[in-house]
C-alpha cells in the first residue's frame, strides 16, 4: 500500500452497551457484568450508527473482533455484527485493585486519583494498556486493505485505542469520550491518521 493512499477500510470501535457498573460508575475490568435492559436497547441502536457512519448500503464489515467479556458480545450481536474472532486484546483496562471501585471510593486512599494518573495498584499501568493497544492497532492496519474492521470492546480500552492511532500517549484518551454503546471512526488520510467521528451516540 503506497503511504500516500488512504486504505479502503476504516476501523470502527464499537464500546458495550450499559451495565449496572458502568452506570454506577463502578470499574468494570475483568468482572464479567450483563448488559441492562437500557443497554441492551442502546445496543441494537448502534446498528443505525454503524449504517450511518459506514454507509446504508456498505457491504459487511471485512474483519469483526470482539472482546471476550459477555457484555461486548451480546453488543455485536444486538448490533447485528457477526463476530469472526474473540481478541483477548480487546479486554478492558485491568483496573487491580480498583475494580469494582467508584472513583469517590478510590479517592477516600488516593485522593485525586484518575485512572490515567494512577496508582495502578495491582493492574495495568498506561504503558501496559497502550503497549496492548499497539498491537492490536498493527493488526487492524493490516485488515483494513480488505475494508472496515470493526472492534468490540470498552470504555477506557477504546479511548486508548483512538489516543494511540493519532500518536499521542495512552493517556491522551483522557481528551476523548465514549459513552455506553457509541461509535469512534479511526480514519487515515494519505497515510496520516485521523479520528472521522468519536463518541456517536444513535438516540432513543
Amino acid at each position: 500500500m503506497s503511504d500516500d493512499v488512504s486504505p479502503p477500510g476504516r476501523v470502527f470501535l464499537l464500546r458495550h452497551g450499559e451495565t449496572e457498573w458502568s452506570a454506577n460508575g463502578r470499574h468494570t475490568g475483568h468482572t464479567d457484568i450483563p448488559l441492562t435492559d437500557a443497554g441492551r436497547a442502546a445496543a441494537g441502536r448502534s446498528r443505525h450508527s454503524l449504517e450511518f457512519l459506514r454507509g446504508i448500503d456498505a457491504p459487511p464489515p471485512a474483519r469483526v473482533l470482539c472482546s471476550p467479556r459477555s457484555r461486548a458480545r451480546l453488543t455485536a450481536e444486538l448490533a447485528g455484527l457477526h463476530v469472526d474472532a474473540v481478541d483477548d486484546r480487546l479486554a478492558e483496562w485491568d483496573y487491580g485493585e480498583a475494580e469494582g471501585l467508584t472513583t469517590p471510593e478510590i479517592r477516600e486512599r488516593h485522593p485525586r486519583w484518575t485512572i490515567w494518573d494512577g496508582p495502578w495498584t495491582g493492574g495495568e499501568t498506561p504503558d501496559d494498556v497502550g503497549a496492548r493497544a499497539d498491537s492490536v492497532l498493527v493488526d487492524a492496519r493490516k485488515l483494513t486493505a480488505d475494508g472496515d474492521v470493526v472492534l468490540v470492546g470498552h470504555g477506557h480500552f477504546g479511548r486508548v485505542l483512538a489516543a494511540r492511532w493519532i500518536g499521542l500517549p495512552a493517556t491522551g484518551g483522557v481528551h476523548l469520550r465514549m459513552d455506553a454503546a457509541a461509535v469512534t471512526v479511526l480514519g487515515d488520510e494519505r497515510g496520516a491518521p485521523r479520528l472521522d467521528a468519536v463518541n456517536v451516540v444513535q438516540p432513543e
